[in-house]
């Protein structure tokens, strides 16, 4: 099998201008961004797209990304996930300095002088004295630990540590090996988590540059001096290294770690080349800094902060775990973390498709082939495992989007056979695991019946997914497939119930029975939201009423025509019934069904609009302090929803449509894969102008306010005359497309 897993990092510097290879932009990414607040982004060392993520577990080690504010530390594990929402996953492989007798009970410790930086995390172990610096590459982490004098410093390796929290992690077993005084092996066996998954095992093989005094394992609670190995009995395992240390020794580790073997650790061990632990740290951050230079911008200092914080955000999941998928042997790539598609086909899946399509081309065939293998492709993925599916089968967005922006190399006859069984066969069992729960009311009705829970989200999601399918069967020439489904993607209708009113606006997305009897106002309101179980996932009526993504015009229409839309849209965004960090009147920032919603003044002509709504976001709701993401990072949604509006503009996810905002910057070059520019100038920019006044697409004057990917895949060039007052532009000319024009 060939090593696909290195093939990303050698795609970064394709593109990029050798006259920029020297340029740091690595300076402006600050891992602290986001890591309060509810952002629940990775601190820790890591690079783009790698499986190990190492840093702190904390406090009660119930925080998705390992890392809490204000707990103790257990010690450094080697896989987390960032920027995610719901039950923890992982924390596996945990390793912690200390001094004295092991209390397996508690042997964690306060922090002091706690540093993050790109490539690197740094603390004080005040309990013990000691110190540890973090590193890592894509499958290995780099520990550097500082002792004081003694005759009693250890390095401990639990196995039996994980991640907890409401959605229970599992421990199922570990066993542990020490080979010699400087190297020890095993493995971590845990099940459940946000997903639910089944058990995952986590190997490793770890290295030490000194040799110990004294080596010794553990069992449950039983420590073993001298004992060399410890086999899996369901109980945790676990081993010491023990060394008499001078003050200010340090001890180095190099773990690299598998999800197939212990053989695959060792191997995957080997890309670390140095025990210097400022040469791994440089390799990492090289790795980073090659990816941010595919956007060189033009801008003030704190705004280039948040920019390539948020491209560093981006890029942190999926994780690419090519080779190492221990369900089935395949040469196709294989990605895992997909946490959740719900989350990401919105903004950080055609990130992808711009800055590295390669990556994205991968990503695609990996869903495709875990469909061949596992039956469906993943609406969210951990720890080898499909689930959960919040709303529709959104993968089938990103099928649609690699066939209209034009990906190569992708079994789209396949992709199509999986999108048709996600419409077609139900998943049976549990309907929160993969494929569409309720199916059978979709098909049959026309939308799915309060009988099944999330009823209203999923039809609505639904009818954009059938869209998808629609969109890749007419580009393969099967016409009467798409025309099935292009009438499916009309299913939203069956339940906007045009007798509801509120806040002056007249119709709404609402509950409907079986038998087609809508639920009562007393029982059900426009401002009703839900989760797992109710009629709305993670929004409410006034928000999901917007979500006709693929038939703007349609939704204009049932809104009342343009000018009630408009208004409908002023509503939205005004409102004063919440007004605080995460939402903007009745606009939910911080979550993924109201995404798109700024740019549909677009579809009215009215890009003005679309300018202010995106700009006070911008400008009011990211920043760069540890709360300066606003709300859930969701595996970097809200970091590339933020990418692309600074840029100036944003993408309709599943179409080949990109709609203009206002741009941040005042240029931005954008390095593509096929070696070709994209020039972005935005004439004037700044915090008052964010009214684009005129606008040219590769050198034509450009009266509409949104363009076509192949406008810009080849290379090109936008320009913007901005100004401090709206304009006429873009309210006359064509508008954006919509399913519906189809017909006429």
């Amino acid at each position: 099998m060939k090593n696909r897993f290195i093939i990303f990092i050698v795609t970064l510097f394709i593109g990029v201008s050798c006259a920029y290879s020297q340029v740091d932009l690595s300076k402006y990414v600050d891992p602290y961004i986001g890591v309060e607040g509810g952002g629940n982004v990775f601190p820790g060392p890591c690079v783009p797209f790698g499986m190990v993520k190492l840093g702190p577990d904390c406090g009660n080690k119930d925080w998705n990304a390992g890392w809490d504010p204000t707990g103790n530390i257990h010690g450094f594990s080697h896989t987390h996930v960032s920027g995610t929402g719901g039950g923890c996953k992982y924390g596996n492989i945990l390793m912690l300095p200390m001094t004295g007798e092991i209390n397996l009970d508690d042997y964690s410790s306060p922090r002091s002088g706690e540093k993050v930086l790109l490539g690197e995390y740094a603390v004080g172990l005040s309990r013990y004295n000691t110190h540890a610096r973090l590193t890592a590459l894509s499958r290995s982490g780099f520990h550097e630990y500082t002792f004081p004098e003694g005759t009693d410093s250890k390095i401990i390796i639990d196995l039996g540590s994980f991640l907890q929290s409401h959605e229970k992690q599992m421990l199922v077993g570990s066993e542990v090996k020490i080979v010699s005084d400087t190297e020890v092996e095993g493995y971590s066996r845990v099940r459940g988590g946000w997903n639910e998954g089944g058990a995952y095992t986590v190997y490793f093989y770890a290295q030490f540059d000194t040799p110990a005094t004294e080596v010794g394992t553990w069992k449950g609670n039983k420590v073993y001096s001298g004992k060399l190995s410890q086999t899996d009995s369901n109980e945790k395992t676990g081993a010491y290294f023990k060394y008499n240390t001078t003050k200010g020794q340090k001890i180095r580790a190099k773990v690299g770690i598998s999800f197939v073997g212990l053989n695959k650790a060792r191997s995957n061990l080997s890309e670390m080349k140095s025990w210097d632990f400022q040469e791994v740290k440089d390799v990492a951050v090289d790795q980073w800094n090659q990816l941010l230079l595919k956007a060189r911008v033009t801008g003030t200092e704190e705004n280039k902060k948040i920019f390539y914080t948020a491209m560093y955000h981006s890029y942190l999941q999926p994780v690419n775990r090519t080779g190492e998928n221990p369900k089935w042997v395949s040469d196709e790539p294989y990605y895992d973390d997909y946490f959740a598609i719900w989350d990401t086909f919105r903004a950080t899946h055609p990130l992808f498709t711009l800055l590295t399509p390669s990556v994205q081309t991968d990503m695609i065939r990996s869903l495709i082939d875990i469909y061949k293998h596992d039956g469906y492709m993943p609406d969210a993925r951990s720890g080898n495992d499909n689930g959960r599916v919040q709303g529709g089968t959104d993968c089938d967005i990103l099928i649609a989007d690699a066939m209209v922006k034009g990906l190569k190399n992708i079994d789209y006859e396949t992709a199509l056979q999986s999108m048709v069984k996600n419409a077609e066969v139900a998943p049976g069992g549990d309907e929160r695991k993969e494929g569409r729960g309720g199916i059978a009311d979709y098909n049959a009705l026309g939308y799915v019946s309060t009988a099944y829970e999330r009823a209203g989200s999923r039809t609505f999601e639904y009818a954009n997914c059938d869209f998808a399918i629609a969109t890749v069967a007419s580009a393969l020439g099967k016409h009467d497939v798409a025309e099935k489904y292009y009438q499916r993607a009309n299913n939203w209708q069956n339940i906007w119930n045009d007798g509801i009113e509120s806040l002056g606006h007249k119709g709404f997305l609402w509950p409907k029975n079986v038998d087609g009897t809508w639920w009562p106002e007393d029982k059900f309101s426009v401002f009703t939201s839900g989760t797992w179980p109710d009629f709305l996932y993670e929004t409410f009526s006034w928000e999901m009423s917007f979500y006709v993504p693929h038939d703007v015009n349609r939704l204009i229409e049932k809104c009342g025509g343009k000018e009630k839309f408009i208004n409908r849209l002023d509503t939205y965004f005004t409102h004063e019934r919440w007004d605080q960090r995460w939402f903007m009147g009745l606009f939910q920032i911080s979550n993924e069904p109201g995404f798109l919603v700024p740019t549909f003044y677009n579809y009215a002509g009215r890009p003005d609009k679309t300018a202010e709504v995106v700009r006070k976001t911008l400008q009011t709701r990211y920043n760069t302090t540890r709360e300066g993401i606003p709300g859930n990072d969701d595996s970097g949604s809200m970091s590339s929803w933020y990418i692309f509006h600074a840029l100036g503009f944003y993408p309709n996810a599943g179409q080949d449509v990109y709609l203009i905002s206002s741009p941040l910057f005042q240029e931005v070059i954008i390095s593509l894969e096929n070696g070709k520019e994209l020039k972005i100038v935005a004439k004037n920019a700044n915090d008052k102008n964010i009214y684009i006044q005129s606008a040219k697409l590769n050198g034509q004057e450009l009266n509409r306010c949104w363009f076509r990917h192949t406008d810009i895949s080849d290379g090109g060039s936008l320009e913007f005359i901005m100004g401090n007052k709206p304009s006429k532009w873009g309210q006359s000319g064509e508008l954006p497309p919509s399913m519906s024009f189809k017909n006429k």
